[in-house]
């Protein structure tokens, strides 16, 4: 009897693979997200894995860690940010649209402005918001310090975007009364604290487990004095 072969193709796999990751991350960020919502963010994912093997947009080549070190990584700061409707929140150096796509994908209710001085950076996160059908999503070819917003921003995020000195100096004045910087980070950044400018308040550090990831992540909430 000739053995049972499966039906599958190899990429259909794969495919249901990334799914299952990124389902059993979302589960474990206990975040509400629709089937329509982790759709989107399957094909986020294509579009960057499709885009990167021309325009080298990120490091990370395999779909498998996009997930882990894309898509959930950026995913994990969301039960830290405020829950309040309607934000304003603008993704300093948002390179491939990490974390500003993922977090408008999950929160349509806000509005996502990307920034990041590399062209064929902003026109891919321009194209993907086009094709994934995402209008709360905005993308800016420009500096931080050369932005000229319609309006201040709620939350200003960053990424693996600069020392939080730096980061805080080009971005403070993007943010509303009220508002917060806040900076993804590995281990506490103790020294790069340090060197904060009076004028800068630290309100929170808290510690990120981002699922499937062995490392240590941190946030940053920063606000003006």
């Amino acid at each position: 009897m000739t053995p049972a072969t499966s039906t599958a193709t190899p990429s259909a796999t794969v495919d249901a693979d990334l799914r299952s990751r990124l389902d059993a991350g979302i589960a474990a960020l206990h975040l509400p997200l629709d089937a329509r919502q982790r759709e989107t963010l399957v094909r986020y994912l294509g579009l960057l894995a499709k885009w990167n093997r021309t325009y080298n947009l990120t490091a990370i080549r395999e779909p498998e860690r996009m997930v882990t070190h894309h898509l959930l990584d950026s995913l994990a700061i969301l039960p830290h940010l405020p829950s309040t409707p309607g934000l304003r929140v603008l993704d300093v150096g948002s390179g491939a649209g990490l974390p500003g796509i993922p977090l408008a994908i999950a929160r349509p209710d806000w509005q996502v402005d990307l920034v990041d001085p590399v062209h064929k950076k902003a026109a891919f996160t321009t194209q993907a918001a086009l094709e994934l059908d995402l209008p709360n999503v905005r993308s800016h070819a420009s500096r931080v310090e050369d932005l000229v917003p319609d309006a201040p921003y709620d939350l200003v995020v960053s990424r693996a975007f600069a020392e939080l000195a730096t980061f805080a100096a080009a971005a403070a004045r993007h943010l509303a009364p009220g508002g917060s910087l806040v900076a993804l980070k590995g281990v506490h950044p103790t020294e790069e604290l340090a060197e904060l400018e009076a004028t800068v308040v630290v309100t929170a550090t808290p510690s990120v487990v981002v699922p499937g990831l062995d490392a240590v992540r941190h946030l940053v909430f920063m606000q003006r004095s």
